[in-house]
C-alpha cells in the first residue's frame, strides 16, 4: 500500500522540532552566491534534452550565408599602373639563410646524409565543394599525403587561404609557396602537390642525391618543353623547388602572368600563339613556366630537372586500369609505370560540379587509387581493403601476443629512409 509521506516532513527544524536541520556553511560548501558564476567548462554537464526533428535542427537547413562573416567584403584593387609582384625584390636570400642555419644549428636544412628537411605543400579552397561529395574526396587526399610524409619524415603544410587576391586558380600556390620558403629558411625542398594528386608507392623515396645541382623538379621531357614547346611537355601539379636564390627569381618570373584579368588574358593568348596545340583559355602556370623554359633555357634550364625516370606526377587514366596487374606482378617501391610514386586526377575536378571526364569514373577511380595506397598503410597494421573499389578492411594476420616480433612486408614501421633528427655543425647546400 502506498502511503503519501508526511508534510512535516518538507519543513525545516524548529524549536522542539526533530526534522532536519540546515547544516552550517564550511569551507567546502558552496557559498548561496555561486550559482551566479560560471559554470565550469571541465565539469561533466549532462546531455541537451531531446529536441523535435523540425527544420530547426536539421543541418541541411541551415544558411550558411549567415554564418560566414565576410566573404562579400569589398576589396581594393590593385593599380592597373603599377606593375605586379609577388612582394618586396630580394636579392642576397642565400646568404641570408646561411647566417641563420649558422645561427639555429638545431634547424638543420639537412636531417640526414643525402636526406633534406622537406615540406609537402597542398591545399585547397576555402570555401565548401559545389559537388556535395568533393570534400569527402579531399578528406582522403590530405589522409593520403599525411600517411606518405609520416613514413617518409616529410612535414605538411595544408593550405585554405587565399594569400594574393590576384593570383586566383592555377596561379594561388605561387605567392603561399614564395611566403613558406621565406618563412621556413630551415626547409631545403618544398613539395608543391596538388589536391587531385594522391601517393600510390609508399615505400619509394625520392632519389634527393640525384638533384644535389638542381633546383626545380618536375616530371616532364626536355624533347617536349625545348624543342616542341609543348603545353603539356611538364606538369606542375607535383613538383620540388629548392629554397634559394634561384627559386625567388623564377617565381618572380612565373608570377609576371598571373595576375587575373587582362594580363592573365592577353598572357593566354600569347601561349596559345607560342606553345604547341595549348587551346585558347586564359594563361594558366603550367604553360607559363614552360613558355618560360622554352624561351629564357640559358637563363633557367641548368637548374632545371625534368624527371621521367619515375612518376612524380603519373596521369591517372593511363593508370588506374592496372593496378591489379601491378599488384601482381611487381611491388611497391619503384615508383615508375610498374608502380606509380603519384597518380594524378588531372581534369576529373572532384570539387567542381563539371569535370572533363565522366564523374562516376571519376570518383570510382578515385577510390580505387587511395585504397590501393591505403593498403600499403594498412599492411602495417594487419589490415587490407577486401578489394580496392572496398571502403571495409580485413585481417591479414592473426593478433599475437609477442607483437614487436611482427615485421611489416615493406619496412614501413621503422623505414631506414625516414630520416632522424640531428643536431649538425654542417650546413649543406
Amino acid at each position: 500500500m502506498l502511503h503519501r509521506k508526511s508534510s512535516s516532513s518538507a519543513n525545516t527544524s524548529a524549536p522542539g522540532n526533530s526534522g532536519p536541520r540546515s547544516k552550517p556553511l564550511t569551507s567546502s560548501s558552496t557559498p548561496p552566491a555561486a550559482s551566479s558564476r560560471r559554470p565550469n567548462p571541465l565539469q561533466p554537464r549532462p546531455p541537451p534534452p531531446l529536441q523535435p526533428r523540425s527544420a530547426e535542427y536539421r543541418y541541411a537547413s541551415v544558411d550558411m550565408t549567415e554564418i560566414w562573416v565576410g566573404e562579400d567584403e569589398h576589396q581594393e584593387k590593385p593599380d592597373p599602373n603599377k606593375p605586379y609582384s609577388l612582394g618586396p625584390k630580394i636579392s642576397y636570400w642565400d646568404e641570408q639563410r646561411a647566417a641563420w642555419l649558422g645561427e639555429n644549428r638545431k634547424f638543420p636544412n639537412f636531417v640526414g646524409p643525402n636526406k633534406p628537411r622537406v615540406l609537402l605543400v597542398t591545399g585547397s579552397s576555402p570555401e565548401p565543394c559545389k559537388n556535395p561529395v568533393g570534400d569527402h574526396y579531399l578528406l582522403k587526399s590530405i589522409k593520403n599525403k599525411i600517411d606518405y610524409c609520416r613514413v617518409h619524415g616529410i612535414e605538411v603544410f595544408y593550405n585554405f587561404a587565399l594569400f594574393d587576391a590576384e593570383m586566383t586558380g592555377f596561379w594561388a600556390k605561387l605567392p603561399l609557396i614564395r611566403k613558406l620558403l621565406l618563412s621556413h629558411p630551415e626547409v631545403e625542398f618544398l613539395w608543391w602537390m596538388d589536391s587531385d594528386a594522391v601517393f600510390t608507392d609508399m615505400a619509394f623515396e625520392v632519389p634527393w642525391e640525384r638533384y644535389e645541382d638542381h633546383n626545380f623538379v618536375l616530371n616532364g621531357q626536355n624533347h617536349e618543353v625545348y624543342d616542341n614547346k609543348s603545353w603539356v611537355g611538364l606538369n606542375t601539379g607535383s613538383f620540388l623547388l629548392r629554397n634559394c636564390q634561384w627559386s625567388l627569381d623564377i617565381l618572380d618570373v612565373w608570377a609576371t602572368m598571373g595576375p587575373k584579368g587582362k594580363i592573365r588574358e592577353e598572357a593566354g593568348e600569347l601561349l596559345t600563339r607560342e606553345l604547341k596545340n595549348r587551346p585558347t583559355f586564359e594563361a594558366d602556370d603550367q604553360s607559363a613556366l614552360v613558355y618560360i623554359l622554352a624561351t629564357q633555357r640559358e637563363n633557367w634550364g641548368d637548374k632545371v630537372y625534368l624527371e621521367n625516370a619515375y612518376c612524380l606526377h603519373g596521369f591517372w587514366d593511363f593508370l588506374v586500369d592496372r593496378y591489379e596487374e601491378m599488384i601482381e606482378n611487381y611491388h611497391p617501391g619503384l615508383g615508375d609505370h610498374r608502380w606509380p610514386l603519384v597518380t594524378h586526377f588531372v581534369g576529373c575536378k572532384p570539387c567542381e560540379k563539371f569535370g572533363d571526364y565522366p564523374m562516376e569514373r571519376c570518383f570510382k577511380q578515385m577510390d580505387r587509387a587511395f585504397n590501393f595506397g591505403d593498403n600499403q598503410i594498412l599492411q602495417m597494421y594487419g589490415f587490407t581493403h577486401k578489394s580496392l573499389a572496398s571502403r571495409r578492411v580485413k585481417r591479414t594476420r592473426n593478433e599475437t601476443s609477442d607483437p614487436l616480433q611482427v615485421k611489416d612486408g615493406l619496412g614501413l614501421l621503422r623505414p631506414e629512409f625516414k630520416g632522424i633528427m640531428i643536431a649538425s655543425s654542417r650546413i649543406q647546400k
